[in-house]
């Protein structure tokens, strides 16, 4: 075989892995899942009247505002989806499995490779279920089937950079507590874009952040392709050179974290009149 073939297989066995830590911990998935389901519902029924009449008149209300806030939680459901990415990358890098792979005869790539398409799978489902949900309460996108298949790439292309970012947060965390906090930036980063209000209606500072921060021109491009509308080019652009930067950054942290591995803590000095501990061997029998 190839070393391409070797790389191939060893990720496909790295992939299964995911999945059956998938179904071991069904409520990780189930709280990934669930979370930009449970926003969508909460501004549509609990802030989407007021809002919705902001935004289409007083014709507007609930619809207007599903119409509008959609797009936005579609993004929501893939930084909720490489949340877990990084939850489940500093597992594997605390409880050591890492360092028995470092040791084995398998591709190094592989064992990030299946964490990143894992949770690209991952987003898909959330975004599946967070767009099925829509649907059912009365969202209906306007596109045709070009549309549908230019959003699935921009969706991807998304959902890959932000989980290379996120594998390289998990291998940088220290503990899994620090992995799950590190990625938050990442879901406020929609609430000061265009996902929820739009820019022009924010103070001027806050109006000048939202449009230069990397989700404002996804939420805009997911947006154009749901109604078939023009996508903006600059929108496009900048959606295209963040994701890739966000992917190069987390796979540059991700290689040097997982080729260079911190040392172990020194243990402390014995107490003063007790012996030192004997060395234990180093390695893997």
């Amino acid at each position: 075989m190839s070393t391409l073939a070797y790389s191939v297989s060893d990720t496909s066995t790295m992939l299964r892995r995911q999945f059956k830590h998938m179904l071991r911990y069904p409520s990780l998935t189930l709280m990934l899942v669930g979370m930009p389901v449970v926003f969508l519902l909460l501004f549509v029924y609990v802030f989407g009247g007021t809002i919705g009449d902001g935004l289409g008149g007083p014709t507007g209300g609930r619809e207007a505002y599903l119409t509008y806030l959609t797009p936005g939680m579609l993004l929501m459901a893939i930084v909720a989806a490489v949340q877990g990415t990084a939850i489940s990358v500093a597992m594997d890098m605390t409880e050591g499995i890492i360092d028995r792979f470092r040791t084995m005869s398998i591709a190094r790539v592989s064992v990030l490779t299946g964490h990143v398409i894992a949770s690209v799978i991952q987003s898909f489902l959330c975004i599946a279920v967070t767009l099925g949900v829509a649907v059912a309460i009365g969202f209906r996108p306007e596109t045709d089937a070009l549309g549908w298949l230019g959003l699935a790439g921009v969706l991807l292309l998304i959902s890959f950079g932000l989980t290379w970012l996120t594998v390289g947060l998990g291998m940088a965390a220290k503990t899994v507590e620090e992995a799950s906090n590190t990625p938050m930036p990442l879901m406020l980063l929609p609430f000061f874009g265009s996902a929820f209000v739009p820019t022009d209606s924010m103070p001027t500072v806050v109006q000048y952040f939202a449009e230069y921060q990397p989700f404002t021109p996804f939420i805009e491009v997911v947006r154009a392709l749901l109604f078939a509308n023009a996508v903006d080019g600059v929108d496009l652009v900048l959606t295209i050179a963040w994701s890739l930067a966000f992917a190069l950054l987390g796979y540059v942290i991700s290689k040097k974290k997982f080729n260079n591995p911190s040392p172990p803590p020194t243990p402390p000095p014995p107490p003063p009149g007790r012996p030192a501990p004997a060395p234990r061997p180093s390695g893997f029998p």
